[in-house]
């Protein structure tokens, strides 16, 4: 036998112990059957009935009505629910909780801003919801990679993160402790930036220290007066084109780009000019930019659940009745935007009201002119291409990650019911149980 001959063997010898062992290892990983009464088809906005999800390992094998049940399989049935993929949020705050926000940047320590981060990652999941975009650590600079990379390791159960860091902002900016004692220099919640370049520093700075994407605020301080709103522009288009061209530097692609606090003209136009990934908030567009964003597929994040909180929980009615009045006005903006053709994901501001109430968004968005299919289309469909992760969450399918909830009744029917989430698993790991 030659020597070539000997090394030929060999190759195929080492290949069919790769594929004998790959085999081994896959028949190593855990089935299980979920069945239940039906399952949300999301793309098509139906349910088929009943329903079953087959899941090996981390992933989704197969999916339908019925499905094939491996020997030894784990079989959970999960009666007259509803399974479908998990939900999702765009714009949490896991580094906030109900209360004044702006003193918890300045009396809680980041060490302890870090464990209440922890237990709003896991009251969220709990609550169904398996992948988020963590919108800024509110001062707690980079913490929010070492809770993204301690759920990924197992170490602390919570959803699937894109997280940014603090956010960008002007001196004197959205988020500047602008009412404190000057000779006190209470530092902002956010990192300054004042200039291009000065926002390209500090997103090479946020990125070397894990942030997957960056926020940036773009608007306010906002006004509403005698039915006018109003709010100053941060950023130059030419400074948020300076933002979208180091984030694509990256070459990371969706999930990775600049996402903006923007709830008004100027600044939602310069915003979507400049080619953000999304307007957060999204309070007044203009036709032009409305127009923009549809031929762009820039989606808007309506953020209702936090202005509903904020003036149920006013200080006195007279700021009650003004909240009401501004989201009254958004109310009937989001209305044209809808006409306009414009995207909307699905983000709620979670955090300042507290973790794992967050269907709450998609109530209002559905009482505000959406139907349930549409937003059940935004939340999981919109909001999986926006945080990068398209193909890989947001439907039941094979090959996608097993982040599967059960709901009961009909969500088609009534979007309520994703408010009772009986069954939660993520990545094939069960966390709740009915």
């Amino acid at each position: 036998m030659t020597t070539k001959m000997v090394k030929g063997l060999a190759c195929g010898l080492v290949a069919v112990l790769a594929a004998v062992s790959a085999m081994a290892q896959e028949a190593a990983k855990p089935a299980v059957v979920l069945h239940a009464a039906h399952l949300l088809d999301v793309r098509a906005g139906k349910l088929v009935s009943p329903g079953e999800v087959l899941v090996v390992g981390e992933k989704i094998v197969e999916a339908g009505t019925h499905v094939t049940r491996p020997a030894g399989a784990q079989a959970i049935e999960l009666g007259e629910r509803t399974l479908m993929p998990g939900l999702t949020d765009v714009h949490v705050h896991l580094f906030l909780h109900p209360g004044a926000e702006d003193l918890q940047t300045v009396e809680e320590s980041v060490p302890q801003r870090t464990l209440i981060a922890a237990d709003a990652a896991k009251a969220d999941l709990i609550a169904g919801f398996t992948a988020e975009r963590d919108m800024g650590t509110e001062g707690a600079g980079s913490a929010d990679t070492a809770v993204r990379n301690a759920i990924d390791t197992g170490l602390i159960p919570g959803p699937r993160l894109r997280v940014s860091g603090n956010a960008i902002d002007l001196l004197g900016g959205h988020e500047d402790a602008i009412h404190y004692n000057p000779a006190m220099h209470v530092l902002s919640n956010a990192d300054y930036a004042n200039t291009a370049d000065e926002i390209v520093h500090v997103m090479r700075e946020q990125r070397k220290e894990g942030a997957d994407f960056t926020k940036i605020y773009e608007t306010g301080k906002d006004s509403f007066v005698d039915g006018v709103f109003k709010t100053p522009y941060q950023y130059t288009e030419a400074q948020l084109r300076a933002a979208v061209a180091e984030a694509d530097r990256f070459g990371k692609g969706a999930g990775h780009g600049v996402a903006v606090h923007a709830t008004g003209e100027p600044g939602t136009g310069f915003a979507v000019a400049a080619g953000v990934e999304s307007v957060d908030h999204a309070d007044q567009l203009g036709e032009a930019t409305m127009r923009a964003m549809k031929e762009k597929n820039i989606p808007a994040v309506p953020t209702f659940a936090i202005s509903e909180y904020f003036a149920d929980h006013a200080a006195s009615p007279e700021g009650a009745a003004r909240r009401r009045a501004q989201n009254a006005y958004h109310v009937a903006e989001f209305k044209k935007q809808l006409a306009a053709g414009v995207p909307m994901a699905v983000g709620s501001d979670v955090g300042p009201f507290p973790h794992g109430t967050q269907a709450r968004e998609m109530e209002l968005m559905v009482e505000n002119g959406m139907s349930a299919a549409d937003v059940l289309q935004a939340d999981l469909l919109t909001n999986a291409r926006l945080m990068g992760w398209e193909g890989k969450i947001g439907e039941l399918k094979p090959g996608f990650y097993a982040d599967v909830i059960a709901v009961d009744g009909d969500p088609l029917q009534s979007i309520s019911a994703l408010r009772k989430v009986a069954f939660v698993m993520k990545g094939g790991v069960a966390y709740k149980h009915p």
